[in-house]
């Protein structure tokens, strides 16, 4: 791993800062005030799913562990009305079943998603995520937690294009001139949702393309401190990766995946659909709101499929 890496990664490290047991990690910066200030946010009463759909047409294309969601029947209506199947009176019901890797669509990586030296988020051993399960910083750790204020930075927006171009790092000055011209505070407990418009891209140019693990904009390795600083307890954006994507530090992978998820115990969205929300936020120039966005506490889960509503 890259000096650099490792240096940022204790600079910014948050082991032991809420107890040596802690799983939550920045999710602790959402207190009860928080969640209540977060209410405050709801004013016009709508709500915008920000989920891509969970179906075969997802981005997970020739990926060699991750797939698009698998939809099975177990019941079905001619189950019942050609006699395969009975119940009493006529009734009959459907029932199904999905198989799908937790990580395929709109999903949050929890803190055991990833290590750093044979370490998780607040010094667990990471051995102790087996093929049984993470014992330590498993997803249902948070599923009470994801109620709080979210705000929108439209980076393409605010730099007057339809998209960022593959490649492109998103830098703290781009971050705060978006704090700027949305006219919008980022500070403790919040969730942060950055959009670049890739997913846009894809939908223009018909298809997912290299979505998935290939080339694109995100954020640069070199936001850690701005994130940290401001006390962010969840970050998400419309890629696959979140960072930016050739990555920027040579001789590593996914450096900025290592400083927020192990080192600063922070949770990590990923493919999230922020279309939608971002045209609302332009037409009334809110871009704050109160996010819903609870994981489903899949015991021993890296990660979990999600369908975050912004409530405004």
């Amino acid at each position: 791993m890259s000096d650099v890496v490792r240096k940022i990664v204790e600079q910014y490290r948050n082991w032991g800062q809420w107890g040596a047991e802690d799983e939550l990690g920045t999710l602790n910066y959402v207190t009860p005030e928080v969640i209540r200030r977060s209410a405050q946010m709801v004013r016009r009463g709508v709500s915008f799913s920000l989920a891509i759909p969970f179906d075969s047409s997802g981005p997970q294309i020739n990926q060699p562990r991750r797939f698009n969601p698998i939809h099975r029947m177990i019941l079905t209506g001619p189950d019942f009305t050609t006699g395969a199947f009975q119940r009493p009176g006529g009734v009959g019901f459907a029932d199904d079943m999905v198989i799908m890797a937790l990580q395929c669509a709109t999903q949050w990586d929890a803190l055991a998603h990833c290590f750093l030296d044979g370490r998780l988020y607040n010094g667990y051993d990471a051995n102790l995520v087996s093929s049984q399960g993470a014992k330590k910083n498993g997803i249902q750790a948070m599923k009470r937690h994801l109620v709080t204020r979210g705000v929108l930075l439209d980076i393409p927006r605010v730099k007057g294009v339809e998209w960022l171009e593959p490649g492109y790092g998103i830098t703290a000055a781009d971050l705060d001139a978006a704090v700027r011209a949305h006219g919008v505070s980022v500070g403790s407990g919040d969730a942060l949702l950055i959009r670049t418009g890739q997913m846009t891209m894809c939908h223009r140019r018909g298809g997912w393309g290299d979505y998935a693990g290939g080339d694109a904009p995100g954020l640069s390795f070199h936001t850690a401190g701005w994130l940290h600083e401001r006390q962010i307890a969840a970050v998400a954006t419309d890629t696959w990766g979140m960072e930016v994507r050739p990555n920027e530090i040579p001789d590593t992978y996914q450096p900025l995946h290592q400083v927020l998820i192990p080192g600063m115990g922070m949770l990590v969205g990923e493919i999230f659909d922020l279309d939608e929300l971002a045209e609302d936020c332009a037409r009334d120039g809110v871009y704050e709101f109160q996010l819903v966005a609870p994981p489903i506490p899949i015991t021993g889960a890296v990660g979990s499929p999600i369908n975050p509503l912004a409530i405004k």
